[in-house]
Formats: C-alpha cells, sequence, structure tokens
C-alpha cells in the first residue's frame, strides 16, 4: 500500500482518519485559500480540496494524498473560520434556531498514476435558539476560533446547540470518512 498523506493540519481530520484504522502522515498544505474566488459553497470547497491536495501532492511521489476542506453554508451566507470573537459571535447568532449545511470537498491524489477525484459530502445542522449567555460562554473556550461556522458539533458547550443532525455525522466533525473510503477503493 502507498503511503496515504493527510494534507491538512486539523486535529478533528487526524482523529477521524485514526479512528477509522488508517496509517498516515500529516503534510499540511500551505495553499493560499484567497486564490479560490467562486463564492458558490460546493465549487468552493472543491477547488480549495483539489489545490490543497495538489500542492502536498509534488512533495509525495508514489503516495496517496487526502486534501479536505470544509464550510458552513445557511441561508445564502458563507461561513468560514471566524476573523476574531466578535466574528464568531456573529456566526453563532446568526445560526441560532436555523438548519445549515456542512458542506466538505475531498479530494484524493495518486501521485504515481496522477489519478484524481474530487467529490463533495453534505451534511445538515439544525441548531436550537441560543442565548446570548449561551454563545458568550462558548467564546470564552476557544473552541470556536479555527472552525467554519465558529463551533465544532463534537465539542464541548457546542454540543447543546444542535437539535438534530441529517446525513454523514463525520462530514459535520471535518471529514466524511465514508466517502473516503469509497473513493480509496475507487483508486
Amino acid at each position: 500500500m502507498k503511503p496515504i498523506i493527510l494534507a491538512s493540519s486539523s486535529p478533528r481530520r487526524k482523529r477521524l482518519l485514526e479512528e477509522a484504522g488508517f496509517m498516515f502522515a500529516v503534510d499540511p498544505s500551505h495553499f493560499d485559500e484567497s486564490k479560490v474566488t467562486t463564492r458558490d459553497p460546493h465549487e468552493m470547497v472543491k477547488q480549495l480540496s483539489l489545490e490543497k491536495a495538489r500542492e502536498v501532492a509534488k512533495r509525495h511521489p508514489n503516495s496517496i494524498i487526502i486534501g479536505a476542506d470544509t464550510t458552513v453554508f445557511c441561508d445564502g451566507q458563507i461561513l468560514e473560520k471566524p476573523r476574531d470573537m466578535e466574528d464568531a459571535k456573529r456566526m453563532l447568532r446568526f445560526l441560532s434556531g436555523k438548519v445549515h449545511s456542512v458542506i466538505t470537498g475531498i479530494t484524493i491524489i495518486n501521485t504515481e498514476t496522477n489519478q484524481e477525484v474530487t467529490e463533495v459530502e453534505e451534511s445538515k445542522v439544525f441548531f436550537k435558539n441560543i442565548t446570548e449567555q449561551q454563545i458568550d460562554e462558548y467564546i470564552e473556550t476557544g473552541e470556536a476560533m479555527d472552525k467554519a461556522g465558529a463551533y465544532a458539533i463534537q465539542e464541548g458547550l457546542s454540543q447543546h446547540f444542535v437539535e438534530k443532525t441529517e446525513g454523514d455525522y463525520t462530514n459535520i466533525v471535518g471529514l466524511p470518512i465514508e466517502l473516503v473510503k469509497r473513493i480509496l477503493e475507487e483508486l
């Protein structure tokens, strides 16, 4: 089996791959995300996952590269990682009481054959109405700052924001494991 390289420094993606039994190395991409300008969330995550995987693929001949990008989409707005605490609060207020999509683009590249497969997974998250106090308490934990949509479904206080989910839960965490497995089998 060729070495598998995760083109991401996300501890959530790393943990999901480990829990699925994969042996892999981590080599984060340094692709400049501002180069992707589309505002269509599905196209955006596809392009970003592809460019991240391609950037890392240059460093790893005869390997399998996994690139990923996740965004939150609600009422026509893309919610990426918050810029600061006020931005995180704004996002959580916006998501309160609404249904939003968590959309992840996955690209897997076989650098020996130059095969590239890019797909998108979308899941739904139903948020309860959350109070200013709940938002403030959550922001104080620091969990919001490096996550699309300013929350992590699997961590701490934000679990209480979620009424229910539809679709692949691992996608909401940041890496749709069943999709990854299917693409790897195809390659």
